[in-house]
C-alpha cells in the first residue's frame, strides 16, 4: 500500500494521554497511540508529532483563573514536554527512533528546536516529537503544529483529537449537529467552527496544507488517512 502523503505533521491531543483518567499520562494509551504510530510509519511517510498538554496543565484555563497568562502559557509549554518525553519512550519500546526538540531550551532531555536538524533526522527515518510550543506565550498548541507543518513543508497535518470530525455544532450541545466530510478553509473561518485558531487555519491556508482531522481513539486511523481514506473531514 502507497500512503498518500510523503511527510505529514500529527497532532495529538494532550487531553487524551490521560485515557480513563482525570489527570496525568494513562501507560495504556501511550502503548495504543505508539502502535498506531509504528504501523503509520512503516508505510514510509516521514512523520512529525505535536501534543497538547491540556492532561496536565493548561495555560489558557490556568490564566482565566487569576494566573498570569505568561506564567501560565509557560507551565502549559513545559506539560507538553512531559507528554513529549512519555511518548518518546513509548515509541522506543515499538523499536522506532523518535527524537524530541524542544522550543524551550532543556538540554538535559531534549533537543532544541533546529530546523535543519529536524530535517535531517526524518531523511534518516526517525520520528521527531516538537514540545514547548512555539517558545512564546500567547500561542496555541494548534498553531504550533501549523507552524511547524509549514516549516518542515509536511504535505498535511492530521489533527488527531477526541472526537470523529468536524461538526455544523457541538455535537455534544446539539444533537442535531451533522458532521461535515470536506470543508474549505475559508468556510470553516467564516462559519466559526471550532476546529483550530483562526491562525493555526490561517498557516496551513497560506501555505496550501490540508487538515485532516479524525478520531484519535478509532484503531487504524492514522493509517487510513496516510493512505487517502476518507474518514473524519478534509479541511483544504
Amino acid at each position: 500500500m502507497k500512503p498518500h502523503y510523503k511527510r505529514v505533521l500529527i497532532k495529538l491531543s494532550g487531553e487524551a494521554f490521560k485515557g480513563n483518567r482525570d489527570y496525568g499520562i494513562d501507560p495504556e494509551f501511550l502503548t495504543f497511540i505508539a502502535n498506531e504510530i509504528k504501523e503509520a510509519y512503516d508505510l514510509g511517510t516521514e512523520i512529525c508529532i505535536v501534543i497538547g498538554g491540556g492532561n496536565i496543565f493548561r495555560g489558557l484555563s490556568a490564566s482565566e483563573k487569576g494566573m498570569d497568562r505568561v506564567r501560565a502559557d509557560y507551565s502549559g509549554m513545559l506539560a507538553t514536554l512531559m507528554n513529549a518525553l512519555a511518548l518518546e519512550d513509548a515509541l522506543l519500546k515499538v523499536g522506532l527512533h523518535p527524537r524530541v526538540q524542544s522550543a524551550l531550551e532543556i538540554k538535559e532531555v531534549a533537543e532544541p528546536f533546529i530546523l535543519g536538524k529536524a530535517l535531517r533526522h526524518l531523511k534518516k527515518g526517525r520520528i521527531v516529537i516538537f514540545a514547548g510550543g512555539t517558545g512564546n506565550p500567547y500561542f496555541t498548541t494548534d498553531t504550533t503544529a501549523s507552524l511547524r507543518a509549514a516549516e518542515i513543508k509536511a504535505d498535511g497535518l492530521f489533527k488527531a483529537t477526541q472526537v470523529d470530525g468536524v461538526y455544523t455544532d457541538d455535537p455534544v450541545k446539539n444533537p442535531k449537529a451533522t458532521k461535515i466530510d470536506a470543508i474549505k478553509f475559508l468556510d470553516v473561518l467564516k462559519q466559526e467552527l471550532k476546529v483550530m485558531d483562526a491562525s493555526a487555519l490561517s498557516l496551513c491556508m497560506d501555505n496550501q496544507i490540508p487538515i485532516v482531522v479524525f478520531d484519535l481513539h478509532k484503531k487504524g486511523n492514522i493509517k487510513k488517512a496516510l493512505l487517502g481514506e476518507s474518514i473524519g473531514t478534509k479541511i483544504a
